[in-house]
């Protein structure tokens, strides 16, 4: 008798020992996942969580990074470190731990640690996408502000926060007191990097970037004109620093030459941007 099709969007377990994506809605610790095969790219899948598009993976390329936001990101990170240097990375929100897989590719040296809340997806995606083994990339199961509070102070060179539940990143996630312990990790000039998801008013964006202000010498923010604008719903990348961000002209001309052209927003632009926010707190 032949295999028994599962109905379409009905969460399953993935069969025992088979490794390698398999296209399909998966039971998780905290909803579910769905792994979609890229159509233009037969190394490629879109990881769905929840039914909101989270990571896409090129098994064949990991230094390929379909979202803009994550190739941002990177061209932040590699603005600021040399290729090959030696990083200690902490990416909170871990996903088809996408950026992870390109700090160790970029980045050979690098010891990049991932805290993952679901414990079963964290499993999944190790099996699905081959991912490097510790010390080059490990995934700590836990929550984000709980394991970043457990860190040693001046530990690591770079945090990335990318850390949804819906469209929103959880508040204990954005306030001071967090973004002080985000610091208090980092070595001296070290980054602290975060995904803002927003809509076209920007309150979130401007309180994040208040917030991230009221605690680093120097931030910076990349986004495309329209999300500067409030004309749409998305991404903006906040980041602090106690040294500067992208002070030279390599970093923008990056940003502008990519297929959707980013703006860099240096130190003075982001705190007018903020200037009338309130800062977020744990109260």
């Amino acid at each position: 008798m032949g295999r028994q099709r599962t109905p379409k969007n009905v969460p399953v377990e993935p069969e025992a020992g088979v490794l390698g994506p398999v296209a399909g809605t998966f039971a998780t610790d905290t909803g579910t996942a769905e792994l979609i095969p890229d159509g233009d790219n037969p190394n490629g899948w879109l990881l769905m969580l929840n039914g909101v598009q989270s990571s896409h993976v090129d098994l064949a390329d990991p230094l390929r990074l379909d979202f803009e936001y994550m190739r941002w990101i990177m061209a932040l990170v590699q603005d600021r470190w040399a290729a090959g240097e030696k990083l200690k990375t902490l990416n909170l929100g871990g996903a088809a731990c996408s950026m992870p897989r390109f700090l160790v590719a970029a980045y050979p040296q690098s010891r990049n640690v991932v805290v993952e809340i679901d414990g079963k997806l964290a499993n999944y995606v190790r099996d699905w996408f081959e991912l490097p083994r510790a010390p080059l990339l490990k995934i700590r199961v836990g929550e984000a502000r709980e394991v970043t509070e457990t860190l040693a102070e001046a530990s690591r060179d770079l945090i990335i926060r990318d850390v949804f539940s819906g469209a929103k990143t959880p508040h204990a996630l954005t306030t001071a007191e967090f973004t002080a312990t985000a610091r208090k990790v980092l070595i001296p000039g070290g980054v602290y990097v975060v995904n803002c998801g927003d809509s076209p008013a920007l309150v979130t964006a401007r309180r994040e970037a208040a917030t991230i202000a009221a605690t680093f010498t120097y931030t910076a923010i990349i986004a495309d004109p329209p999300m500067l604008k409030g004309r749409r719903s998305g991404n903006i990348i906040i980041a602090g620093s106690d040294a500067p961000l992208g002070d030279g002209a390599g970093l923008a001309r990056v940003l502008l030459g990519g297929a959707m052209p980013a703006q860099l927003w240096d130190d003075a632009k982001v705190r007018q941007f903020g200037r009338s926010a309130v800062v977020l707190t744990d109260e």
